[in-house]
């Protein structure tokens, strides 16, 4: 989502086309992000704002796809979380108690409030035998006076404190790839993943068995691509250049 169809909240020109363009052809397609902070219906709800009309069952987050991937491990468990309401909905949605006594997991995910009492008590209910999971990698997150602390950062104090690495869902997890393709009802020779990471983007996609696309209206640039040791199938400026393109979009038209 984030340096594909919005940036810092501003609409990345050509988006609204190319989402208008799936709907009408009826397209099936996600929008992804490793953020938990938010429910479906609150992005929904921020995306409106920058002009972008995306049904919230087209929105799928890391915390669903952490949801999913502990239902399918362990049914109506426990759950000690970090996190926000994205990540607590989810939960409760597929049954699970959140509880800091004797909980099978401790599930850590983005917040903008990380409280030191939690993360002590997060660390002790590890030590005691709670298996640590994590929404995503991602050690840094943007805002406007630079980087903040996210998941993979505060997941690392975590790992040094008890020795337990923890085990992240999201990007670049095939498993956050799969979980979607499931979600759409779709084969990975038969989707494409559109992103602006090499690290967590393509690389999901090209281990879920995706055809990717790199686009550089995000954080990564021509020359950072050239860094990685496997390549995107295309790069392209920005999703704008897919526009009249969405059922062809490995044509002969981009060269």
């Amino acid at each position: 989502m984030d340096g594909v169809l919005v940036h810092e909240e501003h609409l990345i020109p050509g988006a609204d086309e190319f989402v208008a363009e799936l709907r009408s052809s009826d397209t099936p397609f996600l929008v992804l992000t490793n953020n938990s902070i938010y429910t479906p219906r609150d992005l929904r709800a921020r995306l409106q704002r920058t002009g972008l009309d995306i049904p919230e069952k087209s929105i799928w987050t890391s915390a669903l796809a952490t949801a999913r991937f502990l239902d399918s491990q362990r049914p109506n468990g426990s759950a000690f979380v970090i996190g926000e309401a994205g990540l607590t909905t989810a939960l409760h949605e597929i049954g699970y108690v959140l509880t800091d006594r004797d909980p099978d997991y401790v599930v850590l995910g983005e917040t903008r409030t990380y409280s030191f009492t939690a993360i002590t008590k997060a660390i002790r209910l590890v030590e005691e035998g709670a298996k640590f999971i994590a929404t995503n990698p991602d050690a840094t997150g943007p805002s406007r006076e630079g980087s903040l602390p996210a998941t993979g950062a505060v997941a690392a104090l975590i790992e040094r404190a008890t020795g337990r690495e923890p085990y992240y869902v999201g990007k670049p997890n095939p498993l956050m790839m799969r979980s979607a393709l499931r979600a759409l009802g779709s084969h990975s020779e038969n989707a494409l993943m559109i992103g602006d990471r090499m690290d967590t983007d393509v690389r999901s996609g090209l281990e879920a068995g995706l055809s990717t696309i790199l686009v550089l209206s995000g954080i990564f640039t021509a020359e950072h691509a050239e860094m990685y040791p496997y390549r995107p199938t295309r790069v392209l400026k920005s999703i704008a250049e897919l526009v009249g393109h969405s059922q062809d979009p490995f044509g002969e038209w981009a060269g």
